[in-house]
């Protein structure tokens, strides 16, 4: 595959242009030279091929070539998660980005031990942009404003899918296997929710599900429950014909 590249602003007439530090990557880092083939996308699910036409101290300028074509979305899943401490967070950005989830909630929670600052957003919103780049997606995993669980609770559709991660919980498939359509999963903090965080969610309409046999930190969760909805959401779109 060719280096990719986030494109800020689409292109027109077949032009576009990488500015700041994609651009600085491609030329500095990569040293790029007129004619280089690469793949440029926008966030929003389009990719291009493309060819470094000029390159400039902090732009690149590139001729575009037709869209290439859309992958199939996953289930759009949507993860509530208190943020562990440090570098943990961008392991969870990298991983949830590389499982196709469609939005990730910074939760604010009693037991919280991370709080989601402005400069922690953009850190994260950065790291989305080079996890896509690494794995083929072409549509950014979006991250929320902080909310609380009752904020985000409140914001979601009535059909989707809520769940909320707890060990004594049901099991994730059979629920999974049963639904096509958004989900909402909730992660708690290292302590765990509260009993009352808890009850709100189970009084709202949340499943409780269980991921695994054992205890899971924050990200391990969070990162099972994405991966099981997107094998949920493989099976949904096989044929008919091949779950007979």
């Amino acid at each position: 595959m060719s280096e990719r590249f986030f494109l800020a602003a689409p292109p027109a007439d077949g032009r576009a242009a990488l500015e700041g530090d994609e651009a600085r990557h491609l030329a500095r880092v990569l040293r790029a030279k007129v004619g280089d083939a690469i793949v440029v996308f926008d966030g929003r699910g389009d990719a291009w091929p493309a060819r470094v036409a000029t390159i400039a101290r902090d732009r690149v300028g590139l001729e575009v070539g037709p869209p290439l074509a859309r992958a199939a979305p996953p289930l759009p899943l949507t993860l509530a998660v208190a943020l562990p401490k440090g570098d943990r967070q961008k392991w969870l950005v990298e991983k949830l980005t590389e499982l196709g989830c469609a939005r990730l909630v910074p939760l604010v929670t009693t037991r919280g031990v991370a709080e989601a600052t402005p400069a922690a957003v953009e850190r994260l919103a950065r790291g989305v942009i080079e996890a896509c780049k690494q794995c083929g997606r072409a549509t950014l995993l979006e991250i929320a404003p902080p909310a609380t669980l009752a904020g985000v609770l409140a914001e979601r559709d009535p059909d989707t899918l809520s769940l909320v991660a707890d060990p004594t919980g049901e099991p994730l498939g059979p629920l999974l296997a049963r639904h096509a359509g958004a989900v909402l999963a909730l992660v708690g903090p290292e302590g765990g929710f509260t009993t009352e965080e808890l009850a709100t969610a189970t009084a709202a309409g949340c499943r409780r599900v269980a991921v695994a046999p054992h205890i899971l930190r924050v990200e391990t969760a969070a990162i099972a429950l994405a991966a099981g909805v997107q094998a949920a959401s493989a099976v949904h779109a096989l044929p008919r014909e091949r779950l007979s």
